[in-house]
């Protein structure tokens, strides 16, 4: 029982650690890295609303209550990268992340539904013959968690690092990273099954 238990959180940890699969790790760099340490409970706040959508569409997939074809899915999920990277660009310096709770927050909540549904698939997989649904998902969902918690500590570190040490301003920090994932994300729009 505690083996099965562990299997399935390693399992939601290495999907979202799989260098094969870095999509999720990129949509949590964008989010975290405008902020500080001192901003945990808002980065903390703004990850579990990309867990509450992700688990909520996994939910709805596991149980059949949404099917949707997968090359979308996949299409759409460097879509979301995209678009989170592209808003980092353009309000880099400006304080928009300091904004109260609002269209950040529920788009960081649809995204999640996205990204959930890729998770899908994998989950299926994992699933199998089993009945137990609900005990595996939250299995699989702590693996996720654990995983997003461990990215967003080493995207806060390595901003604490070159914004002390190295002296980078934080604008110059959330647009050089930015910009490496907007280069990363467009091949993966142009190869995506839905535009082939």
């Amino acid at each position: 029982m505690f083996d099965n238990f562990l299997f399935n959180v390693e399992y939601g940890i290495k999907h979202v650690l799989d260098i094969n699969g870095y999509d999720h790790v990129l949509f949590l760099m964008l989010l975290a890295i405008p902020y500080l340490f001192k901003d945990w409970k808002r980065v903390l706040l703004l990850v579990s609303m990309f867990t509450l959508g992700h688990t909520l569409s996994l939910v709805l997939a596991a149980y059949n209550v949404v099917t949707v074809d997968g090359s979308l899915v996949e299409f759409l999920i460097p879509v979301t990268i995209l678009i989170a990277a592209l808003y980092n660009v353009f309000t880099a310096g400006k304080g928009a992340q300091k904004e109260r709770v609002g269209v950040l927050f529920i788009t960081t909540l649809f995204f999640g539904l996205i990204h959930g549904l890729g998770f899908a698939r994998e989950f299926h997989m994992l699933l199998g013959e089993t009945d137990n649904k609900l005990v595996l998902l939250l299995e699989f969902a702590l693996g996720i968690e654990i995983a997003q918690v461990i990215i967003v500590f080493i995207v806060l570190f390595l901003g604490y690092l070159t914004q002390t040490i190295f002296r980078f301003s934080k604008r110059d920090w959330v647009m050089v990273i930015s910009s490496i994932v907007i280069g990363l994300v467009i091949p993966m729009l142009m190869d995506s099954d839905f535009l082939n």
